[in-house]
């Protein structure tokens, strides 16, 4: 992890980036059987459905999307680690391989990033990906008692940092929290990587990805995207930005607002379109990449990909839509407006 964050700062000073797209969607088009995720492991649980378990047990399929992505023009690769938490893993009782499915994950990416960089020069990112789990710190899975809790802060900080440190073993360049549809959720996983951060006594960039639930612009726990930012920027993140959600279409105001406000690099990955009746995703690459195109020549971005639906195509149709356009301006001053209605105040960076 030696001079990421710097090494990535200066590429992005040039142009704007291409992180990949779409996991679960390149896994389902290899039409995986039960035998190819639980392979010789025998945990006693269905693995079907158990993407990051593949690292495992068919590291074949991790490698060759990764290198799809690659070739499409990806700049980072996000492992897949998605559900790789022991919440997650409990689904499938695969407890007990949180730290290998993390490690063998990070590798896989580490190795072809490493390859493909020393082929023509141009560095490649891996971003350990933390997904947000199915518990929630800011609501109550039980509507008759609103205050209950399944888990708590302290436990869900034990649980991000027993990931981030196995994907800071397995050679990731940067943590990536994302789909963060609970704020305080989110702060659980900034506080586990301080933590490894300060045991290791070395820099762990952050990259943090909210998802919105609505198209008012808010996450399921009601922060709007400009409450978000201000939640988290303490932490100092590398990219902020948005995932998953909507297509690129809905999430046009939301990007604008983000990206005046945001005093570091801004991150978009959306979804191919809105699903259709039967949950596919029709948007073809030319449409998702016309609408991030936009953002672009705004001067609104610095790195785009794809989420949901998404797949090398459309990674591709955007890094064609972007060349040669001028990456976002980090705003130097940050403005903040008063609760009580003043006029806003301008603080130096």
């Amino acid at each position: 992890m030696t001079n990421a964050r710097d090494t990535f700062l200066a590429e992005a000073a040039k142009r704007i980036l291409l992180t990949d797209g779409a996991w679960g969607t390149q896994i389902q088009n290899f039409k995986l059987a039960e035998a190819d995720y639980a392979g010789n492991l025998a945990l006693g649980h269905d693995q079907k459905g158990n993407n990051d378990i593949l690292a495992l047990t068919r590291p074949d399929v991790v490698e060759a999307i990764t290198r799809a992505y690659f070739d499409a023009g990806s700049d980072i690769i996000s492992t897949n680690t998605f559900s790789s938490t022991q919440i997650s893993q409990a689904d499938y009782g695969a407890e007990a391989l949180v730290r290998d499915l993390n490690i063998a994950n990070a590798g896989i990416a580490r190795r072809v990033a490493d390859e493909y960089a020393a082929q023509d020069g141009r560095p490649r990112f891996v971003a350990g990906s933390i997904g947000p789990t199915n518990k929630t710190l800011s609501l109550s899975p039980d509507v008759n008692d609103p205050g209950y809790r399944e888990i708590d802060f302290d436990y869900l900080t034990g649980v991000y940092r027993e990931q981030v440190e196995a994907l800071v073993d397995g050679g990731v360049d940067f943590i990536l929290i994302e789909t963060v549809f609970d704020t305080l959720n989110c702060k659980a996983g900034i506080m586990a990587v301080k933590q490894v951060e300060s045991a290791l006594g070395r820099d762990i960039p952050i990259m943090i990805s909210m998802t919105l639930t609505d198209l008012s612009g808010r996450n399921l726990s009601g922060h709007t995207v400009e409450a978000f930012w201000y939640a988290v920027q303490h932490a100092r993140p590398l990219t902020i930005g948005l995932n998953c959600s909507f297509g690129a279409e809905q999430l046009r105001p939301h990007v604008k607002l983000l990206s005046g406000i945001a005093d570091t690099l801004i991150m978009i990955y959306p979804n191919a379109g809105l699903p259709n009746e039967l949950g596919q995703y029709d948007e073809m690459p030319d449409q998702t990449a016309g609408f991030v195109g936009e953002w672009a020549v705004a001067g609104q971005v610095n790195v785009l990909g794809g989420c949901c639906g998404s797949t090398p195509a459309h990674i591709a149709a955007m890094a064609k839509s972007v060349a040669g356009v001028e990456p976002r301006k980090v705003p130097s001053v940050q403005v903040f407006t008063s609760l009580a209605g003043l006029e806003p105040m301008k603080f130096a960076a």
